[in-house]
């Protein structure tokens, strides 16, 4: 239900009572509201309470589309709307009497009304047929399946006064009698009604059909997203020859048949064919935006793959998955559509733009934003459309306007209701601490559509752009009612009246889409049926990015920031400088495939994965838990990864020979690859320590470093020696050295210098008597012989 259900005290009570002649609300007239007027047009009395409850809170009926016949109205269509439904018993006791009746409204006129046209109060649907009965009693958790029907336009019987092309909000209201309580409406169940073209009124011989008009066809673009959750394990840095981790084995299930993203692929499949598409207007109009992580887990999951008992353990225990050949039939499917179609990529993982702004991190933006692009048309062996951003949330706040600046020429893709005209000469934003004045072009998708598509699927969501008197509790909504006003909402802008301005929309889902069954088929021919009845006219997304905006350049309303979670961007940010320090560190290996990108690259997708929108929506909770997992993953990786490189430990003293003799270390670096280090020594005043450069480790192995050093004091002497990356950030536990020298320092200097004058005053002493031909008193008692 959409009406509130704070229910007043007092009509609950009273319903309650034992009276059992307690009937409806009576109109001024004393009229008994729950009869219908012999007029078409029937008026009812506003009522300040809600629908009664039991006792328990619950309603006592709660009403449930399950199909509508013709979904779409057209002026070949039977001249009536017939209604399955079903009504359930969720109360505490027992209903009897229970009647519904169909009522409509006139047809939309506003896109806002899309919404807010469902959830007006039942007296706004004028329009009433009769009531007719379904059941005599309904016991306690029992249901009822029941077919109603009602004339779209009649001269002679009630009808719903559908008597031009349009979208028409139509309602079923239910009334019953609970046990010990009187006859009230107990629940309703609303939906849109597209009509394209009106059917002859069987009941005026001198009708015709209706037809709508097709002189200034809507250009139409549709968005065809291919996303998932995040779902690889977090913490496992590039490989060649391992198996990949995921965190569960949902996506085996979405990608076999039957599953989500099989029916999403299924679909494009199914209504592009030549026999449906033969003048490929649908395959013009369409875009598939695929997210580049989901291409990136798939692509791995062809070769085997492992699903880790605990996400918070990727590295832990693990069990083989079941998804790859589901997973290697999906993607072959997916890469021979692809070559016939157009194809962009979205940000990596659905990442919440905002954030990267925040995060102020250019190697990162450019993970999210640039390599996308070639992530997709890698693995699909295509080219896609570039330079233009598809926001998951619809909107840009002022950080990731900055961001998308800083990338260079794009286009942002927004919510039409999230953007506003700018002054000319565009507007400058600042990323980074400095002024960026790269273009940044805005194009819009229909926000109203949007709002409506995301209600389909198994788990119906309202995206944060849609206005706050436009949203209402999905859960209460069948899954039929949810499609019917997503078809309703994307047939509007066609069949609204034009008024000389350019007639353009872009269609939108989410990103991350639970549409499922026979939803995104419906979706899909919905969107045909317009363009090849001459509606709607078909917009390639290419032509949409290289046109000029109307209106642009534009600037976007400010976001509110109100959820943002600072402590998780400061943790990426020192992440992202960690990843990027060891980046510059590893060497590149001509001999092995694994090279620094490839090495580091998970590491950091792993950051954007944290900062996903996808699930946010439906079950923030839950993503803002994994997105800490992930954080906490990729940190304990991280420095473990840092420890594997390190000096090892010589243990004892170490002797030097002399006062300059060298040290002798064994650096080890236990990483796949190999890496660049530098030395950082702390040593005390009394030893001189040189500086030996950059030293490269092999991978897997160790390397002795010949460190100059000059010792001025014998004694013990500790010296602190660790390995940091290029740039300086520490790598492993620092190593204490202990030192000896057999230098004495001054002491020897002057006993050596005493002992070389003594040395030249002897040998003087010696010559002097020579050159004298003195005997020299030394001599005494020497023979010769």
């Amino acid at each position: 239900m959409r009406l509130p259900r704070v229910t007043a005290a007092a009509l609950t009570a009273v319903l309650l009572a034992s009276a059992p002649s307690l009937a409806l609300a009576q109109e001024p007239d004393g009229s008994d509201s729950s009869i219908p007027s012999s007029s078409t047009e029937v008026t009812y009395q506003s009522a300040d309470s809600d629908l009664p409850e039991t006792t328990r809170g619950n309603q006592f009926l709660e009403l449930s589309i399950d199909t509508v016949a013709p979904g779409t109205v057209t002026t070949s269509s039977e001249p009536f709307v017939t209604v399955r439904a079903t009504v359930t018993n969720t109360g505490d006791r027992r209903v009897d009497d229970i009647s519904v009746r169909m009522q409509g409204a006139d047809a939309v006129d506003q896109p806002s009304e899309l919404r807010t046209s469902l959830s007006r109060d039942q007296e706004q649907y004028p329009y009433a047929g009769e009531f007719q009965t379904v059941t005599d009693s309904l016991e306690r958790g029992a249901s009822t399946q029941f077919t109603v029907s009602m004339p779209l336009r009649s001269t002679t019987n009630p009808s719903l006064n559908i008597d031009r092309p349009g979208v028409y909000p139509l309602l079923l209201n239910v009334n019953g009698t609970p046990e010990y309580g009187g006859t009230a409406r107990l629940d309703d169940a609303r939906f849109l009604l597209p009509v394209t073209g009106v059917p002859r009124d069987p009941s005026d011989p001198t009708s015709v059909p209706l037809p709508p008009s097709t002189t200034d066809p809507v250009a139409t673009t549709i968005l065809w997203p291919l996303a998932d959750k995040p779902r690889l394990a977090a913490g496992n840095p590039g490989t060649i020859e391992d198996k990949i981790r995921l965190v569960d084995d949902d996506l085996a299930g979405e990608l076999a048949t039957g599953g989500r993203l099989d029916e999403l692929l299924q679909a494009v499949e199914f209504t592009t064919t030549d026999q449906l598409d033969p003048e490929n207007r649908l395959t013009d109009s369409m875009c598939l935006a695929i997210d580049p992580d989901l291409l990136v887990t798939v692509a791995n999951m062809q070769r085997g793959y492992l699903v880790v008992d605990d996400p918070a353990n990727p590295s832990g225990p693990a069990r083989d998955g079941t998804g790859s050949d589901a997973a290697a039939a999906w993607l072959s499917r997916l890469q021979t559509l692809a070559d016939s179609m157009c194809v962009t990529a979205v940000p990596f993982a659905q990442v919440d733009l905002d954030a990267i702004g925040n995060v102020g991190d250019a190697t990162l933006a450019a993970s999210a934003l640039e390599s996308p692009s070639d992530i997709v048309d890698s693995i699909l062996g295509v080219t896609s459309v570039r330079d233009v951003v598809w926001s998951a949330s619809g909107q840009l706040g002022a950080p990731a306007a900055a961001a998308l600046r800083s990338t260079g020429p794009t286009t942002a893709l927004l919510a039409d209701n999230s953007i506003a005209p700018a002054a000319a000469g565009g507007v400058a934003a600042v990323a980074g601490g400095s002024t960026v004045d790269a273009p940044l072009n805005t194009t819009v998708f229909d926000s109203a559509s949007a709002t409506a598509l995301a209600g389909v699927g198994e788990v119906p969501s309202t995206p944060d752009f849609t206005p706050e008197d436009q949203r209402y509790d999905l859960s209460g909504d069948s899954r039929a009612a949810r499609l019917q006003d997503a078809v309703g909402a994307m047939f509007y802008h066609a069949l609204e009246e034009p008024d000389g301005s350019p007639r353009a929309v872009t269609i939108a889902p989410p990103q991350y889409w639970t549409a499922g069954g026979d939803e995104p088929t419906t979706i899909l021919s919905s969107v045909s049926s317009m363009l090849r009845s001459g509606l709607a006219t078909p917009r390639p997304l290419p032509s949409l990015v290289a046109e000029a905006p109307t209106g642009m350049p534009v600037e976007t309303r400010t976001v509110p920031q109100v959820d943002r979670d600072t402590n998780l961007e400061d943790r990426v940010r020192a992440q992202s400088a960690r990843i990027e320090s060891l980046r510059a560190s590893v060497v590149e290996d001509p001999q092995s495939a694994l090279t620094p990108r490839l090495f580091t690259a998970p590491l950091r997708e792993d950051l954007l994965r944290a900062l996903t929108t996808a699930g946010s929506d439906t079950d923030p909770e839950y993503a803002a838990a994994m997105s800490r997992t992930r954080m906490d993953a990729s940190e304990t990786s991280l420095d473990r990864m840092f420890g594997a490189v390190t000096v090892v430990a010589p243990g004892g003293v170490y002797t030097l020979a002399s006062e300059q003799s060298p040290l002798l270390l064994v650096a080890r670096n236990d990483l796949p690859v190999p890496v660049n280090v530098r030395l950082k020594v702390d040593a005390p005043a009394e030893m001189t320590i040189s500086d030996v450069g950059a030293t490269a480790l092999p991978a897997r192995g160790s390397r002795t470093i010949t460190v100059p050093a000059q010792v001025d004091d014998s004694r013990n002497l500790s010296v602190d020696f660790a390995l940091t990356t290029l740039d300086g950030q520490q790598l492993g536990e620092a190593t204490t050295v202990s030192v000896r020298s057999n230098a004495y320092g001054q002491a020897l200097a002057i006993i050596t210098a005493c002992a070389g004058i003594l040395l030249l005053l002897l040998a003087g002493r010696r010559l002097w008597h020579r050159f004298r031909g003195q005997p020299d008193p030394a001599d005494e008692g020497y023979e010769r012989p």
